[in-house]
């Protein structure tokens, strides 16, 4: 399967970093990693709505479209998920809510994500650059600050499971 999708730098009041843990439900063996909140591209939607539209069913946030800037992070990633295997490519957007580390809602979310998100956590940017653990994209600790200080990044190919 090909989509275009797209995902959210989502930042609270204290600068901290939202992701969700997440584990293929199908294959939770594979062990669990932290990604960006964020999703495919309906018929007709701009980055923007789309935007808004993933955080508002991943995290209950409703936040207006005018919010979410251009896309300054574009890549295109592999991966197996639900014995599928997916070409994605992604355009990378941020916002800042005027909130400290709000409790993401789960109403409305899909089945799936129900059993992929295990988890979340608003990450200090410090915390997340010295992590060892496993995130998609893959190379978020190290573009965070680039991408945050206004940089325009186009990631080479990810072949991520």
């Amino acid at each position: 399967m090909e989509r275009t999708s797209v995902r959210v730098v989502l930042l609270d009041t204290a600068g901290d970093l939202l992701l969700f843990r997440t584990v293929d439900a199908s294959t939770p063996a594979t062990g669990t990693w932290w990604e960006l909140p964020g999703g495919g591209m309906e018929p007709g939607e701009s980055v923007a709505q789309t935007a808004a539209r993933e955080l508002r069913e991943e995290t209950g946030l409703d936040l207006p479209v005018a919010e979410f800037g251009q896309p300054r992070w574009t890549r295109s990633a592999t991966y197996l998920r639900r014995g599928r295997r997916t070409l994605q490519h992604e355009l990378v957007v941020d916002v800042r809510v005027v909130l400290r580390a709000p409790e993401p809602a789960v109403e409305g979310r899909t089945a799936h994500e129900r059993q992929d998100y295990v988890g979340h956590r608003w990450w200090p940017l410090a915390d997340l650059r010295s992590s060892h653990e496993r995130f998609f994209p893959g190379r978020l600790p190290e573009l965070i600050d680039p991408f945050l200080s206004g940089a325009r990044i186009d990631e080479p190919f990810e072949w991520w499971n």
